[in-house]
């Protein structure tokens, strides 16, 4: 009974994932994914019932705290700071199964079959290098750890022997069952965690968000087969798949390699020499009100600048002003806009924007020459036409939202400073360009007031 209702809760598990796939689903898939891993721990719970030396305080301890823990971060954590709490979810996630293995040594001595050792070293090492990479990628998002990519001396040669030694050591735990040499694993891997994700740039931590997603999800699938715990392995390898598939999108969305993310230390030069020393054509909420008002389509770009400023409910109130004038106002999301997967897309809804009106990549670049205004809340490399017209850029060859194909383009932002990529934008500078520099929610708080008079 115990693994039927385990195999029922990863067959829920399987159809949430599903429910994922679909804006209009999305949120029943949560409510049946989160039911099945009510379960999950329902049945655990039960199972520990017949072990007479679990301490039942401590049991119901870790549910209380986990429970209020988590009701209180959804309810309190902005949607602004949501990739740091998807990041501090990867790294607990990894943490959690490295400790499942951790206690699997201790209680075994070390002592395993070969099968089970392999995935002893497998669910510690990659649980570990989950947990500190996730605490640095949480850093860089929050601005605690530079966005800069910082390596160490002798870069990817140094994390090249510890990765070396790490594995010597995991083949010497394997081949000995010596306990020492599984915590000198966990201590590699903590250590590679640390130095393989500084070395990445914050305009890739959307990639390395994902990418540590999946390897929670293969840490976890790893611990389930050291306990035989079926639903963890369902759930892990759900996780790690998905995790997996979306990491190699977001790679393909920037036109580069995984390894050219993990390796190539983008974003590591300094900021282009020459920026805000060109003219722009400075616009006021008045002008870019008066370009608004007189549209007949509009396509709005949010960046993460939209996230900080909070403005997508700003951004919800002015185009409802727009469609007052039967002017058509849609979404272009780039797939690597704001600093997660979907980050823009969640936003968006969270400000009730249908869905119907977000456009990807594909969808939008064909519109923009027929659309009469663009107006770019805070994005920057996304938009940058260098990426299709300069082979010297480091961005060159990355699809973006071909913007400047339209009438008018007005870019919202607090200053010309660059972003992630540390570089400048042309497309700031053009004829047919529009520059409101202001915080993203006064800035379009001054332009509704402002379509008030036209």
């Amino acid at each position: 009974m115990t693994q039927l209702l385990y195999l029922g809760s990863g067959v829920l598990l399987i159809v949430g994932l599903k429910g994922l796939t679909s804006p209009r689903t999305a949120r029943r898939g949560n409510m049946i994914a989160a039911l099945g891993m009510l379960l999950a721990i329902v049945v655990t719970v039960g199972e520990l019932i017949d072990e007479p030396a679990v301490r039942w305080g401590v049991v119901v301890a870790g549910l209380v705290v986990g429970g209020v823990a988590g009701a209180a971060l959804a309810l309190r954590v902005q949607m602004t700071s949501m990739p740091q709490l998807v990041a501090a979810f990867n790294g607990f996630g990894g943490a959690a199964s490295a400790l499942v293995a951790a206690v699997a040594v201790v209680r075994a001595s070390g002592s395993f079959e070969t099968e089970t050792s392999v995935t002893v070293v497998l669910s510690i090492l990659i649980g570990t290098i989950t947990f500190s990479g996730s605490l640095i990628a949480f850093g860089k998002l929050q601005g605690l750890v530079t966005g800069r990519p910082i390596g160490l001396p002798g870069g990817n040669v140094f994390n090249g022997l510890i990765a070396g030694l790490m594995i010597a050591a995991g083949v010497w735990a394997i081949a000995s069952g010596d306990v020492v040499a599984y915590w000198i694993v966990a201590a590699l891997a903590l250590v590679l965690g640390i130095t393989s994700v500084l070395a990445i740039g914050g305009a890739d931590m959307p990639v390395v968000i994902s990418l540590l997603n999946s390897l929670s999800g293969i840490a976890a699938a790893m611990a389930g087969f050291v306990i035989g715990n079926l639903v963890l392995i369902i759930g892990g390898a759900l996780v790690g798949a998905a995790g997996l598939i979306l990491t190699f999108q977001m790679s393909e969305a920037m036109n580069r390699s995984l390894g050219n993310v993990l390796f190539s230390r983008f974003g590591g030069a300094a900021a282009a020499t020459g920026i805000g020393e060109r003219p722009v054509n400075r616009a006021t909420p008045e002008d870019v009100a008066i370009a608004l008002a007189y549209a007949q389509r509009v396509i709005v770009v949010p960046g993460y600048g939209l996230a900080v400023a909070q403005a997508q409910h700003v951004v919800r109130d002015l185009a409802a002003a727009l469609e007052e004038r039967d002017v058509t106002v849609e979404y272009a999301i780039h797939p690597v806009a704001g600093r997660m997967p979907g980050h823009m897309n969640v936003l968006l809804a969270e400000a009730d924007v249908p869905y119907e009106h977000l456009l990807d990549l594909d969808q939008s670049n064909p519109k923009f020459p027929q659309t009469d205004v663009v107006l770019i809340v805070g994005a920057n490399d996304v938009v940058n036409p260098s990426a299709r017209d300069d082979a010297t850029s480091p961005i060159y060859g990355m699809p973006i939202l071909e913007v400047d194909l339209a009438k008018t383009v007005v870019v919202l932002k607090r200053s010309l400073s660059p972003g992630f990529a540390g570089i400048d934008n042309p497309l700031f500078y053009e004829d047919s360009t529009l520059m409101l520099f202001a915080d993203g929610k006064a800035g379009l708080e001054a332009v509704i007031s402002a379509l008030d008079q036209v």
